[in-house]
């Protein structure tokens, strides 16, 4: 097949361009495939973070591609359209993730049908912070796809209340692969340059509202000295109300932050160094961080939410609190490293998750789904 990919890609950084590289690669062992890119992927007033694209340290690996969409320009839009049509793919896949993309990406995928496939891949329905603007734009994005592909049974329950007749199927999140291997844990500390023989618990990625630092942090309150704390990736916004929940711990010293983008050739230390990766979301449908903690063999602790029970449950690869509250999260730290049995199931459940979670996997039943689509 000829498959174009039109999303964010490098030099855009964040887990949707790394996951938009990996499938592009995947894809393109057995298909012709190319990607078109953004010139904008927001208005620098929606984004709250220091930089949407990769500065020099962030060591990214460049994708080919070719930037043609602004997302804010309308202009941008009947040049991005035409641009994949005179390629003249069999089928152009579109990451979807957060209403704003509705506009440019609707009126993309409005305009490419019917001389070709095209197909979502959905992250996201509903952002995790919703606005009142979120249904028509999304449903507006759907209604020019000819089918979906939802990485979560969540993602797909929030596609069928919008377009509950659209054609479309749940695959999974692939473990990412790209990050490296585990190094020795006390080498990793020692990069870190936090101390040896304490239980290590990471929390990884943007820090965002909804993923629920500040929970974890109450449920630091109560764990005893033998825990330290990892917090790692860029506040979205201010930091200042975590750091007044740090200032009145009286464990505070045993908190480890990193509070910045973490390059790709960073990431393993931090989960080398990690016993238990708590992921205390408020809401959520499936984890780029969770595919990360898989790939390098760190179990879970998690919230009841979204996919994530779903994906960690179900496998057996973490443990899930049954409420999203301080008091119910550090019962399950607590239990996970009572009990060596447990560790030991979940450790197993780790190998098999990875042997089930592959690039390749997804790539031949992304491929199937194409296919058998009308």
């Amino acid at each position: 097949m000829k498959i174009a990919l039109l999303s964010c890609f490098y030099p855009f950084r964040g887990g949707i361009a790394q996951f938009n590289a990996a499938t592009l690669e995947e894809l393109g062992k057995k298909h012709l495939v190319k990607a078109f890119n953004f010139t904008r992927q927001y208005p620098s007033f929606l984004f709250p973070g220091k930089s949407q694209t990769v500065v020099p340290e962030d060591e990214a690996v460049p994708v080919e591609s070719t930037a043609l969409l602004d997302t804010a320009n309308p202009f941008s839009w009947g040049p991005t359209w035409k641009a994949i049509r005179n390629w003249q793919p069999d089928v152009v896949l579109i990451s979807w993730w957060m209403s704003w993309f509705g506009p440019s990406l609707g009126y993309v995928a409005r305009h490419l049908k019917p001389s070709c496939k095209v197909v979502s891949i959905l992250h996201n329905v509903i952002p995790h912070e919703p606005r009142f603007f979120d249904r028509p734009l999304t449903k507006y994005f759907l209604d020019g796809c000819h089918g979906h592909v939802a990485l979560c049974p969540e993602v797909a329950a929030d596609l069928r209340r919008i377009s509950p007749d659209a054609p479309m199927t749940t695959l999974f999140h692939p473990v990412y692969s790209h990050f490296g291997q585990r190094i020795g844990r006390e080498e990793a500390e020692d990069i870190l340059g936090i101390p040896h023989g304490r239980r290590n618990l990471l929390f990884f990625g943007l820090i965002r509202p909804y993923k629920g630092l500040d929970i974890l942090l109450e449920a630091f309150r109560k764990l005893g000295d033998e825990y330290q704390l990892i917090i790692a990736g860029e506040p979205y916004g201010s930091f200042a109300s975590y750091q007044a929940i740090i200032d009145s711990l009286p464990g505070k010293d045993r908190i480890h932050l990193f509070p910045s983008y973490i390059r790709d050739s960073e990431v393993k230390r931090y989960f080398s160094a990690a016993d238990l990766a708590v992921l205390p979301y408020r809401s959520a449908t499936q984890s780029g961080i969770s595919a990360i903690a898989s790939h390098f063999g760190v179990p879970m602790v998690v919230t009841d939410v979204g996919g994530l029970k779903e994906d960690i449950g179900a496998f057996g690869t973490g443990l899930v609190a049954p409420r999203c509250e301080p008091d119910a999260i550090r019962l399950e730290i607590e239990r996970y490293f009572a009990d060596p049995s447990l560790q030991a199931s979940i450790a197993a459940a780790m190998d098999n998750r990875r042997a089930r979670r592959s690039w390749q996997q997804f790539g031949e039943q992304l491929t199937t789904f194409i296919e058998h689509l009308d």
